[in-house]
């Protein structure tokens, strides 16, 4: 490597910053009858993509805190989450100032119990319940992708009657 390309590359190092720091909320219920495993999904309010809830850091919150109170706030899930993450992804964000940033998302299961009717994002947002497998094929980014399959792996080894059934894609 030349010295010019060595500083090139050192001087790069030095601006990259590190991923912002987000946390979600990987919202699920099981249909008590029939058994079926069903995930949270909505949509993005500017770009329009298939996401999961996810916010910023909140000063005097816990991460999975931040996950509940992100899930109520833009889907209107109230539920029990787990403290312990269930895995991360990265994606990259455009910021107002048209600023593109990657932001690693730590995601936190949430066992929905209850939709509020009314919450803040409210009419913004699509938000539909659909399979582990649907959520795979809608969502963009490959980790958050992984992240599904590997709660439906373990939701399988988890619930009483072995494998969960998926509700089937519309």
């Amino acid at each position: 490597m030349t010295l010019l390309a060595r500083l090139a590359s050192d001087v790069q190092l030095m601006f990259r910053r590190p991923p912002r720091q987000q946390y979600a909320a990987l919202c699920y219920r099981v249909k008590k009858k029939a058994g079926n495993l069903e995930v949270l999904l909505m949509t993005s309010r500017d770009t329009g993509r298939w996401v999961i809830p996810k916010g910023w850091p909140m000063a005097r919150k816990c991460a999975y805190e931040v996950a509940a109170q992100e899930a109520f706030e833009e889907a209107g899930a109230h539920g029990t989450v787990e403290t312990e993450t269930l895995g991360h992804y990265t994606y990259r964000k455009v910021l107002r100032d048209g600023m593109k940033v990657t932001c690693k998302v730590q995601v936190y299961p949430l066992e929905v119990t209850n939709i509020a009717k009314n919450f803040k994002e409210k009419g913004e947002r699509v938000i539909e319940w659909v399979s582990c497998d649907e959520a795979v094929k809608r969502v963009q980014e490959p980790e958050l992708r992984n992240l599904f399959l590997a709660f439906q792996q373990r939701m399988a080894e988890r619930l009483p009657n072995g494998t969960p059934k998926q509700i089937p894609a519309e």
